[in-house]
């Protein structure tokens, strides 16, 4: 039965943020209707620091989305990031009562249970628990271990946690404007659904989302989630270079940096001419903006590879690396990487969706399309949804809802 239904994603960056309102049928998006685009306010390199400017800067994103969509946003799934971010990978197993039965849907449930059943370090709560593999007693590991019959189900997994108190900051942002949270995801993933095909997942390959404030790693192998981290150097540190080195106003630099940068040397250095506030004009040269932001991005590149194993990388990740999120838009920034890490590289740009503008499919807005995509899947197979600070968070969302259902009807209610 064909069943539509809205959704909305909100992805709440260092630099903006976007709310993107789609229809989605049976896991498909088929259009998106809406979208609210504002500056950041409140948010340092993926934390709030200020909830009343982030969440005051959110509203504003989801009334333009609201505007043009014609929908009241309800709920949302919401993408997150920061340094507090930790994964490893765990194995989980469970027998069955009686042996050669064949598995059910509910022992997917149990045996994921049984893996994230560890001591969480303090502080920290679960965020996903995302199963790579199963495996049926000694059998070769499978996808979908449904159907087959066995005496004993394992699981390996990925599972990511995250700072309880940096997760009940942004998700006060969101309930306190009366939307509820279908999940909290994390940025790199989300990302994952928009750039990546299939071919890279199954032949291992890094995906690098450098955004305003971080650069989220995410790597795979064999067609599941390896391993995620999340880096603290990314665009922000990019136009603070500019800015020091050539001693230009952060938003002058920040406007050179997306307008004439790039990390390739350049044969003809040429003069460009920007404000420089109450002191006019200056000249800048394209040699030196060109220089400043190449260290930086060797840097960045660095750090990346540091996340993966330092021995035999091509053997690991024969995909390459494929870069997204704003500062990917850095002309020569692939080539640079190909040279410097001898592994394939390219700029990974949002799969086209329905709705979306030209000039909104581009790698910047790689997280919010890719958390349409990963909500659309999530709501056609809602067994795919095991983390229990979700599920707690969507417990407690439901109860604001139902609290401020009443006065969401009153004609005093704004946003």
């Amino acid at each position: 039965m064909r069943k539509m239904t809205t959704l909305t994603a909100i992805d709440v960056g260092t630099t903006k943020v976007i709310t993107t309102v789609a229809e989605v049928e049976n896991g498909k998006v088929l259009r998106v209707i809406g979208m609210g685009l504002t500056p950041s306010t409140g948010m340092h390199k993926g934390l709030v620091v200020s909830v009343e400017d982030a969440r005051q800067a959110i509203r504003e994103s989801v009334r333009k989305a609201e505007h043009v969509s014609g929908r009241r946003v309800e709920s949302a799934y919401i993408g997150v990031t920061g340094r507090h971010i930790a994964s490893l990978n765990r194995r989980g197993a469970i027998s069955f009562s009686r042996n050669d039965r064949p598995v059910r849907l509910d022992d997917l449930k149990r045996v994921l249970q049984h893996a994230r059943s560890f001591k969480i370090p303090t502080g920290q709560k679960l965020l996903h628990v995302i199963p790579r593999s199963y495996a049926v007693d000694s059998g070769a590991p499978v996808r979908n271990p449904v159907g087959l019959r066995g005496a004993r189900l394992h699981v390996e997994t990925h599972v990511i946690t995250a700072a309880a108190a940096s997760m009940r900051n942004i998700a006060s942002c969101i309930e306190s404007l009366g939307i509820g949270i279908e999940e909290l995801v994390l940025e790199p993933l989300a990302s994952s659904e928009a750039v990546l095909t299939e071919q890279e997942r199954q032949r291992g390959v890094v995906l690098a989302d450098i955004g305003g404030g971080t650069t989220d790693v995410a790597i795979f192998r064999d067609g599941s989630i390896w391993h995620t981290a999340i880096i603290p150097v990314a665009g922000y540190q990019l136009t603070r270079d500019i800015a020091i080195g050539l001693g230009l106003p952060f938003n002058v630099a920040e406007d050179l940096k997306k307008t004439q940068g790039g990390v390739l040397p350049v044969i003809e250095d040429r003069v460009e001419a920007v404000k420089r506030g109450a002191e006019g004009r200056r000249s800048v040269s394209s040699v030196e903006l060109r220089r400043i932001l190449r260290a930086r991005v060797e840097e960045i590149l660095r750090l990346i590879t540091l996340e993966l194993p330092q021995d035999d990388q091509a053997a690991l990740v024969p995909g390459g690396l494929v870069l997204t999120g704003g500062s990917s838009n850095l002309a020569g920034i692939d080539v640079m990487a190909r040279e410097m890490l001898r592994l394939p590289a390219r700029v990974g740009s949002p799969v086209t969706v329905p709705g979306i503008s030209e000039n909104l499919q581009d790698p910047a807005y790689a997280t919010n399309v890719g958390l349409l995509l990963w909500g659309a899947k999530k709501q056609a197979s809602p067994e795919l949804k095991f983390s229990s600070l979700n599920d707690n968070l969507r417990r407690l969302a439901a109860q604001f809802k139902s609290f401020t259902s009443v006065f969401r009807r009153l004609p005093v209610w704004n946003r």
